[in-house]
């Protein structure tokens, strides 16, 4: 049975991470609350880093609330998403969906994800 633990090495730490995701992800998941940005990695396991503004969620309880959500989303799927940098936005009323909507929307952009990932060969990236 594999580790489904979410510790430090499965998230994206510095600015140098994020940047090489966002200067040119080949793999993007759009919803109209959220955005994923994705782009393989050289390591065996998935990270993901979260941009949750404060201009799009207002309340600090509602921010950490939408984080604990995408992080468990994520936990959950990083077995089946490869080796990828994945990095997701948060966009303006997605703190007014319920917790169940939210867990939906992004296993189905999870789903988008890892079929974009798993159908391009690295060498084409």
């Amino acid at each position: 049975m594999t580790s489904q633990a979410f510790g430090k090495s499965l998230r994206l730490l510095n600015a140098s991470d994020f940047q090489a995701v966002f200067d040119d992800p080949p793999f993007r998941a759009s919803h109209k609350h959220f955005l994923i940005l994705a782009r393989p990695n050289k390591l065996s396991y998935s990270r993901i880093g979260l941009v949750i503004a404060k201009k799009n969620i207002r309340l600090a309880v509602k921010r950490n609330l939408v984080k604990r959500l995408i992080r468990e989303s994520f936990r959950t799927r990083q077995q089946n998403l490869g080796g990828i940098d994945a990095i997701v936005l948060a966009r303006r009323g997605m703190d007014q969906l319920e917790k169940t909507e939210i867990r939906t929307q992004l296993d189905k952009q999870w789903q988008r994800i890892a079929k974009k990932a798993l159908s391009k060969p690295k060498a084409e990236l």
